[in-house]
């Protein structure tokens, strides 16, 4: 398949607005050879269209050019705390610039549910879909499908066809291991997320990153479901590694099942083996001991999200928000270890 071939199949309405530098509103507009579209304009897009071989859709064509203040949100996966936090702030931002979420959650992220799911909300005449993923199984299931309007993806990975706002899952990961490092750590191990979710795949990147770059192993991750169950029995293995001083654990749940595990062994945390979670859970800080952690402001991703919206429904894609870093929050589950630490009257 060509180049050309390969616009044709993927172009979309929104595709096509860039390239002519307009709204897809007006691209919508030309398409229905409706009025009040300047000459020159009207030209520009009819030449991005022949351009891009774009083949309107049938909700294309019938794209809705009225304001309804409208949104819709469609939250996939478990109710977990991340994704539950971001469609509340979400919601709330999108109140206080007076527009109303029409919200579809879903547990199953199969691609006809979904398609269904975004379609359902577009006949209810919504501007924009914005849609929290946590398994790009999501996103691929509506990469490239035309809805007649924009999707906005809270999500890790970049899809061309959708505008996108996230957190910098790597660059947490990132911090969470330099710090096991600084202490004086050299194996650090790791404990996922599911191999299908994003935010997991992002953070191991962070951590075999960070690790490469200071010349110490990488070994293979455990992975987990994101439950303190899976914590629990990736941490009885990891308890029987004398070597292991330090675990980067992908979210703050699992922390929990790691730590009681360790516990369990005998072994102490942070004395035998420093933890670092991932999210700051508000329970976080009353772990036994309080848990060292990323924290993800989920509050401003949840506005980041409504910013991203208000700027491609203004038309204005230099607005969209940039990626934020987590912060490093040290408590007290980590420590140096136990070969570097000073014994006093030695």
């Amino acid at each position: 398949m060509s180049d050309r071939d390969d616009k044709a199949r993927v172009a979309t309405i929104f595709d096509v607005a860039r390239l002519a530098g307009v709204s897809h509103q007006t691209v919508s507009r030309v398409l229905n050879d409706l009025p009040n579209v300047r000459p020159a304009t009207r030209a520009r897009v009819e030449q991005a269209i022949k351009q891009l071989r774009y083949v309107p859709s049938p909700a294309a064509r019938a794209l809705v050019t009225r304001r309804t203040r409208t949104l819709g949100l469609i939250v996939t996966g478990a109710p977990d705390y991340g994704p539950s936090s971001t469609a509340l702030h979400f919601n709330e931002a999108a109140r206080d610039a007076r527009y109303s979420v029409i919200t579809a959650s879903m547990l199953e992220t199969d691609a006809p549910s979904l398609r269904s799911a975004a379609e359902l909300l577009v006949r209810q005449n919504v501007e924009a879909i914005v849609l929290i993923a946590a398994q790009r199984a999501a996103l691929d299931a509506l990469d490239g499908v035309e809805l007649g309007v924009p999707i906005i993806a809270v999500a890790s990975e970049d899809r061309g066809g959708m505008h996108r706002v996230w957190l910098d899952q790597y660059g947490g990961a990132r911090l969470a291991v330099e710090h096991l490092i600084g202490l004086g750590h050299r194996e650090v191990r790791h404990v996922s997320g599911p191999t299908t979710a994003m935010d997991a795949a992002e953070r191991v990147r962070g951590w075999s990153a960070a690790l490469g770059e200071h010349g110490l192993p990488a070994r293979e991750p455990l992975a987990g479901d994101w439950s303190p169950g899976s914590g629990y029995v990736h941490g009885r293995a990891l308890a029987r590694d004398d070597e292991m001083t330090a675990v980067f654990v992908a979210n703050d749940q699992m922390a929990l099942g790691v730590m009681h595990a360790l516990a369990e062994a005998g072994r102490s945390v942070p004395h035998d083996v420093s933890v670092v979670g991932f999210d700051d859970i508000p329970e976080a800080a009353y772990f036994a001991p309080p848990l060292t952690t990323v924290r993800q402001d989920f509050d401003a991703l949840g506005r980041d999200a409504m910013a991203g919206v208000l700027a491609v429904l203004g038309d204005d894609d230099r607005l969209m928000p940039t990626p934020a870093l987590p912060e490093l929050v040290v408590r007290a589950s980590t420590g140096a270890p136990i070969h570097d630490r000073v014994v006093v009257g030695s």
